[in-house]
């Protein structure tokens, strides 16, 4: 079964940090684009950041950037969303995601993380 795993979502408080992790199952990450993805309730899920496979395209989101710093480690199978400044407006459920095109389309997703909530609040 493919799936992805995130943890590390939870509270935090404002201008705190969190790092969310991704840890895909079942198949190797090498030759797919990463994206991380947000949902608040009402709106529709927003691409906020992806690195190709290569590594050498990284994209964010200009409510994060600068903020926020994407990351990939191979050898663990494993895709990482570095979030620091955090924000009340950041408060929302993430979600990693496998580009099937091995760039970032935010579009052509292989495989879709179950979600993980932050919660931005003092």
């Amino acid at each position: 079964q493919l799936q992805l795993v995130e943890s590390g979502g939870g509270l935090v408080q404002p201008g705190g940090s969190l790092r969310l992790s991704c840890a895909a199952s079942g198949f190797t990450l090498d030759y797919y684009g990463l994206a991380w993805f947000r949902q608040v309730p009402g709106k529709e899920r927003e691409g906020i950041s992806c690195i190709s496979a290569s590594g050498g395209t990284i994209t964010y989101a200009d409510s994060v950037k600068g903020r926020f710093t994407i990351s990939r480690d191979n050898a663990k199978n494993t895709v990482y969303l570095q979030m620091n400044s955090l924000k009340p407006e950041d408060t929302a459920v993430y979600y990693c995601a496998a580009d099937d095109m091995a760039t970032c389309t935010y579009k052509y997703i292989a495989v879709w993380g179950q979600g993980t909530l932050v919660t931005v609040s003092s």
